[in-house]
């Protein structure tokens, strides 16, 4: 870099790293200018550097102050509508001595500006003769007046050209500045469900800056309470819109790191957020953002769900087709008996007749809306073969949608073949499939639940340690956490002679690796007895003071896992547990509340005479968003965009497209034990 090194004896200017922002105080130049020989050209060369080199750089961010006597750090905040905090971050010296005469640097505040009314008071005049090369500029500069106020003193100016030996009178003004004062915040009601990053997006500030407002704002705000904002007019206020996500700015945070988490670049983030480029980036600041759950630094709980029930504008009939692999052909119906059996023998027979049954109930919801729907219903028989078949001897040029078939290799088949006629394929189950431009894959992938997993361990400011107990299967995932917290301990499955999981631990191993305060562990296992062993090992762990250290802290132990797999529900595992260690995870599905009074498991109970599992009930829900988004839109793809998040029973859809490629459902629940129920962790 060309300033890196540039040193001169015993001053030394040293380039902000990221290059992003530059600042130069005039002080500098001066202090260079004086001290130094030669500077003329440096100081050329410099700033042509600034203006050709470095486009990043805009001084409009800024303002300069230069201190008068007797003034303080916060008179001088109060008159440019920041807070001292911002004139320290860019003045550290101002913390230890603010001297006269000082030049400080003052970011642009959004704040409402004063009315200033400039007032020119005639003293005099100074008699001046003109020299030779002399000019109405020159003069202008030498006596600090405007070449217009010379020229109405010295009226000859006006038809005549300044020349050698004109005797001019040189007004001489007492200029005073009349300020009237606006108050720099305003009290402000908070409004309900607002939080502080609500507030402090609205008003322009970061969440630090809102703090300092209010010494005394409590944690979590209440519906009701009155705090100081910026007194900013209410047209420039911004609104929340529930469409996007909000993304909290890291320290030292710049474009280019924001690209690689993002993947925005500099001019849409600007666009997103008027008044950036005036602003430039700061630590803490609030930025709206393309909707998303999966990327860290998200703020605020997501979007809201959009209820395409008011939405509808389409009452033509619409054509779906359903592929399952019931594989009827299988099922011996010569008897009850033998049908039963075929029943518990075929699982994808089993899993069809429970997928199929809550569609059954969401056709009856969607007729009773006033509905037209022509639905195929075909059986795949879990055979690649039967699915070409099925392509060729029916007509799906006009078909509106088809949801599945379940299997990859079959969803492949539909969804390549179908992409001719820009039919969307919908996947009931499937996960990290190819996504052709046609396919719309409703399973959140793993790695997303993993990614929600993480963020939401790193979003806890009051943990103090990070464990991972895990077993050899689970190496990758360990050290994937490890590298994601740099100081989290790992705590491994104790081996037999020949090296091999013997799948427990002793309560030694995981409390030397606790520390007292909040631990956020870590456990990665898909065995069921090594997950029953833990868990039982941690709770009577947690909150339990070592008697040997009477003086600490007893540790308070988080459970979490970023693979929920039936090893964490099996007859071994104590639901006790895990409601004492208020267990975390990740998953595509929240478990329906029989208190809600759902008016599906309502119904569904009433004609099956069981209630529904999560087969079914994903059934009835991806099937009530399908044809939902297909009346409410001009077709599933438009509808990607004008409803970005739709939930049902116990799933909910936002999809997203891939640059190159199909949709992709990338929104998930996090949800916890909490007094033996599973509850969803609203954040």
């Amino acid at each position: 870099m060309l300033c890196a090194n540039v040193k001169k004896r015993d001053f030394v200017l040293v380039c902000n790293r990221d290059m992003e922002r530059i600042l130069l105080s005039s002080q500098v130049l001066l202090y260079l200018s004086r001290r130094y020989n030669n500077m003329k050209r440096f100081l050329l060369v410099f700033v042509l550097f600034l203006a050709f080199g470095f486009t990043t750089v805009e001084a409009q961010n800024f303002s300069t102050h230069n201190v008068k006597k007797g003034e303080t750090i916060e008179g001088i905040a109060k008159r440019y509508f920041v807070t001292p905090l911002d004139i320290y971050k860019l003045n550290p010296d101002a913390k230890k001595e603010l001297k006269p005469n000082t030049v400080l640097i003052i970011p642009i505040s959004k704040a409402l500006k004063p009315k200033v009314t400039v007032n020119k008071e005639l003293q005099g005049f100074k008699e001046h003769k003109t020299k030779r090369k002399e000019t109405l500029y020159s003069l202008s500069k030498k006596y600090n007046v405007a070449e217009e106020d010379i020229k109405k003193y010295n009226k000859f100016l006006y038809s005549n050209p300044l020349r050698k030996g004109d005797k001019l009178q040189i007004p001489n003004y007492k200029i005073t500045e009349i300020i009237e004062e606006v108050a720099t915040t305003k009290t402000y009601t908070v409004l309900p469900k607002e939080g502080k990053w609500r507030i402090a997006y609205k008003f322009g500030i970061s969440v630090e800056e809102l703090e300092v407002l209010n010494p005394d704002m409590a944690e979590v705000l209440e519906e009701g309470a009155i705090i100081n904002v910026p007194n900013i007019e209410e047209d420039e206020q911004k609104q929340f819109d529930n469409q996007y996500s909000y993304y909290k700015v890291l320290p030292k945070e710049g474009f280019y790191r924001l690209k690689l988490k993002l993947d925005l670049e500099q001019d849409e983030i600007e666009a997103l957020n008027p008044g950036l480029k005036e602003t430039g980036l700061k630590s803490g600041m609030i930025l709206k953002i393309p909707f998303t759950d999966a990327v860290e630094g998200v703020v605020g709980a997501e979007k809201a769900a959009i209820s395409l029930i008011d939405s509808i504008s389409d009452y033509n009939t619409k054509h779906i087709a359903i592929m399952l692999p019931f594989r009827m052909h299988r099922v011996d119906f010569d008897s009850i008996s033998d049908a039963k059996k075929s029943l518990k023998k075929d699982p994808y027979l089993n899993v069809s007749l429970d997928f199929h049954s809550g569609v059954l109930m969401a056709l009856d919801s969607l007729k009773s809306l006033g509905l037209s729907l022509k639905v195929d219903v075909y059986d795949t028989r879990y055979e690649v073969s039967e699915v070409s078949r099925i392509l060729s001897e029916n007509d799906f040029e006009n078909v509106d949608a088809v949801i599945g078939p379940l299997t990859p290799a079959s969803f492949n088949t539909v969804a390549k073949e179908l992409k001719k006629y820009n039919t969307p394929v919908i996947s009931p189950i499937g996960t990290n499939l190819k996504l052709h431009d046609n396919v719309f894959q409703s399973r959140p992938s793993d790695d997303l639940l993993k990614t929600k997993v993480i963020n939401f361990v790193k979003s806890d400011t009051l943990v103090e340690n990070i464990v991972v107990i895990t077993d050899t299967k689970n190496i990758t995932i360990a050290n994937e956490l490890k590298r994601e917290f740099n100081a989290a301990k790992v705590v491994y499955s104790r081996k037999n002679k020949e090296g091999e999981d013997e799948f427990f631990v002793i309560k030694e191993d995981i409390e030397a690796a606790l520390k007292p305060g909040k631990n956020m562990v870590f456990l990665e296992t898909q065995n069921e007895g090594y997950a029953s062993n833990v868990t039982s090992v941690l709770a009577s762990l947690n909150n339990r003071i070592n008697p040997e250290k009477e003086e600490e802290a007893a540790p308070e132990i988080l459970l979490v896992t970023t693979n929920i797999n039936s090893a964490f529900e099996g007859e071994q595992i104590n639901n006790t547990h895990l409601s004492n260690l208020q267990f975390h995870f990740a998953t595509a599905s929240k478990e329906y509340s029989e208190n809600d009074n759902n008016t599906f498991v309502k119904e569904y109970t009433k004609l099956y005479n069981i209630t529904p599992n999560k087969r079914a009930v994903k059934g009835f829900d991806l099937t009530m968003d399908v044809v939902l988004r297909l009346v409410s839109s001009e077709d599933l793809y438009a509808s990607v965009n004008n409803a970005p998040l739709t939930e049902y029973v116990e799933n909910k859809f936002a999809y997203t497209k891939k640059l190159f490629g199909g949709y992709f459902n990338d929104s998930v629940y996090l949800v916890k034990y909490n007094d033996l129920t599973i509850v969803e962790v609203k954040q």
